[in-house]
């Protein structure tokens, strides 16, 4: 267990891959997690949904073991979602899995988060739908808003402590307040002296130890520790017609992008009303991990190789058609994206390479290099891609660094790698 913040992030950077899983009383209805919100289900409707709630297939160390196999390293289930019903034993609401089910899911998970040697992160919505009075009554009355925010923190209080050890609180659900209206600094503060260790995202109002950019994967600049939380389909819960899965193709280049930005992907998963995973996601993960178990170098322990399109500063990175760059040290890999056939060039490579293999089977092949010009051609390889985004060693003289612009030369003068212009990748 972690002696201090710091070790506990310094543990979270390394962990580079994570599951999400989003299950409740939602998952029933197969409509989204907001469905209690977004179908306007009044809390007394929708407390009748627990009368079914049979998660008869949730198998907490099948999970794990699947997270394992996929790679993972952390798994952060949802305690309790916006609608307030809680997948624990709490003494503070019946509206909970042991009232209606007789298990408490979350002490389920965390056992076998444990016996499989991964992290546990847990998701605790700051808002309650299910309350009296809720954030809606807070927001109009002084008298109301004492009560919510006391109720509020009761909830973290005692998911902490019950729960004891965890690794990270992952804070949700933050409307209608700021960081004023939430009394964050007192929270984190209340929850830091039962759990001196324990680090937070920012969604309470409070920067985090972390960033949790969602959707979306961008390392922030400047750097700090960051978590890219994605849906596997296009849907956090449950969705029956949602068929839209990422392809291991898809996470693996995720996962590329993460570890040049030194982040986490933090990938999400939907159980269904039963608790059972999805049957293709689970075989797509399992794809991505067999891929990882061969060529985890390239995404793990990995430093910061990022490019900026309008100016260098101290990026070393650039962008290829072929391939997907990443560096650990003195080694780049070069993960295939689109098998070139027997020779695979990059050039503006400024380090001088010494030896270039393949990472999963460590074969040997020759290349020419030119240090004017940064060209790299390596000889050789297989007419045909030997499996699923193949990954090319290449092991430098020192640490590696890229750089190519947008001529056909590198000029002699200041000037911006591509175009000058303010990009709009950001509105994509």
């Amino acid at each position: 267990m972690f002696k201090t913040v710091e070790d506990n992030i310094q543990d979270f950077i390394k962990a580079r891959y994570g599951m999400f899983i989003h299950y409740g009383l939602y998952s029933s209805l197969g409509r989204g997690e907001w469905v209690m919100n977004k179908e306007l289900i009044y809390p007394d409707d929708y407390r009748k949904l627990a009368n079914d709630f049979n998660p008869e297939n949730f198998d907490a160390d099948k999970i794990c073991s699947l997270a394992k196999k996929a790679g993972m390293k952390y798994i952060c289930p949802t305690t309790m979602h916006h609608d307030g019903f809680m997948l624990y034993d709490s003494d503070l609401s019946d509206f909970n899995s042991v009232k209606y089910c007789g298990r408490d899911l979350i002490r389920e998970l965390i056992d076998a988060t444990r016996k499989h040697g991964l992290r546990v992160h847990l998701y605790h919505s700051l808002n309650n739908w299910s309350a009296s009075p809720d954030a809606v009554a807070a927001l109009e009355n002084k008298k109301d808003y004492d009560v919510f925010i006391e109720n509020t923190f009761a909830r973290f209080k005692e998911l902490v402590t019950k729960y004891s050890p965890i690794d990270v609180l992952w804070y949700d659900g933050w409307w209608p307040f700021d960081k004023k209206g939430w009394q964050a600094k007192k929270m984190n503060k209340i929850i830091r002296e039962i759990q001196p260790w324990i680090i937070f995202n920012g969604r309470n109002g409070l920067d985090g130890d972390f960033g949790t950019p969602e959707g979306h994967i961008s390392a922030p600049e400047p750097w700090r520790p960051w978590e890219a939380c994605i849906t596997h389909n296009d849907n956090w819960s449950y969705v029956p017609c949602d068929d839209q899965w990422k392809s291991s193709y898809q996470l693996i280049t995720m996962l590329l992008t993460v570890a040049k930005g030194n982040g986490n992907l933090m990938l999400n998963v939907g159980p269904k009303a039963d608790g059972s995973i999805p049957e293709e996601a689970e075989k797509i993960l399992l794809e991505t991990g067999e891929w990882l178990n061969n060529n985890h170098e390239a995404v793990f322990d990995t430093d910061i190789f990022n490019f900026n399109l309008e100016k260098r500063g101290d990026k070393r990175a650039d962008w290829s058609h072929t391939c997907v760059y990443s560096a650990s040290g003195n080694n780049l890999y070069l993960t295939i994206k689109f098998w070139p056939g027997s020779e695979l060039v990059i050039t503006g490579l400024e380090t001088a390479p010494e030896k270039v293999s393949m990472l999963a089977d460590g074969v040997q092949y020759e290349f020419d290099y030119n240090p004017e010009n940064g060209k790299l051609v390596i000889k050789g390889l297989p007419e045909e891609s030997p499996g699923l985004r193949p990954v090319l060693k290449v092991e430098c003289t020192s640490p590696p660094s890229i750089y190519r612009c947008g001529g056909m030369r590198t000029p002699n003068a200041a000037h911006p790698p591509y175009d000058p212009c303010p990009s709009d990748l950001q509105w994509s």
